[in-house]
């Protein structure tokens, strides 16, 4: 399958944008926060040869719509509006808060429509002092966007996972800063909505899903990282952990395509 740009009408009628790179089965790539369709375009080439990879703007990113009022549910019309555009059946990649988007398509479409999902570093913690810090995050993230401060917006999600002060500042004067202002509101998509008021591991939703999964971690990421694929992993029944040695949060492509393709051909 050739590289072709193309649109889909999700269920509400919402233009979602995807991209799709190669030939062979299908590979659905689920970005996380602040995150366009470029995000994962490293995929394209490693996975090409033997998998179709699709790549798709979330709704309110990209050359993608949005639709009011936000509902998680939508999110799982739009991926699966995507999986139709793939034929109907696609292994789906999630990295960081696309996991959640990708647990919640695993368990609304099954087995025939999703034969395996694999994770990278779903970022959930149940270490309880990490709650307070994370209710703060959503009451600042709520009144900058309710305000239409978008800047601000970015720059309290930039705070809450630990960039430097004078690290925001500086970025807030740099031209690649408007194009993270202009996504802003899907802050809330993935941190309020996916993720919700508590930080814990989802472990009775995942103990629904009923396809192989593959979860994993960055040995060089945060390191509440690790427990929590632990947990996920073992909720999730019969699913396989993985650390990913030396890689941090952004796992490079070229680490992760080969685990990706071993994974979706087993």
């Amino acid at each position: 399958m050739s590289e072709e740009f193309s649109t889909i009408r999700s269920a509400d009628g919402t233009t979602i944008a995807y991209e799709r790179h190669g030939q062979g089965p299908a590979v659905i790539a689920v970005d996380g926060a602040l995150s366009v369709r470029g995000g994962k375009a490293g995929l394209d080439s490693l996975l090409g040869p033997e998998f179709t990879v699709f790549r798709y703007d979330r709704r309110g990113r990209g050359d993608s719509g949005d639709t009011w009022p936000y509902a998680t549910e939508r999110e799982v019309e739009d991926l699966a509006a995507v999986l139709q555009a793939a034929g109907g059946t696609a292994f789906l990649y999630g990295h960081s808060s696309g996991c959640a988007l990708v647990i919640d398509a695993a368990i609304a479409l099954g087995l025939a429509a999703v034969p395996k999902i694999a994770l990278y570093e779903a970022p959930y913690n149940d270490d309880p002092a990490t709650q307070p810090g994370w209710d703060r995050y959503l009451a600042d993230l709520a009144a900058a966007l309710a305000e239409d401060r978008r800047a601000d917006a970015v720059a309290a999600f930039m705070a809450y996972v630990g960039t430097p002060a004078e690290q925001i500042e500086a970025a807030r004067g740099e031209p690649w800063f408007k194009g993270l202002e202009a996504i802003a509101p899907t802050l809330a998509y993935d941190h309020a909505g996916l993720l919700g008021p508590s930080l814990a591991v989802p472990v009775a939703k995942a103990a629904t899903i009923s396809v192989p999964a593959l979860v994993m971690y960055g040995g060089a990421s945060f390191p509440f990282m690790r427990p929590t694929a632990q947990t996920l992993s073992a909720a999730i029944p019969g699913a396989e952990l993985r650390e990913v040695a030396g890689q941090p949060h952004p796992v490079a492509a070229e680490v992760l395509a080969p685990l990706l393709a071993e994974f979706f051909a087993a």
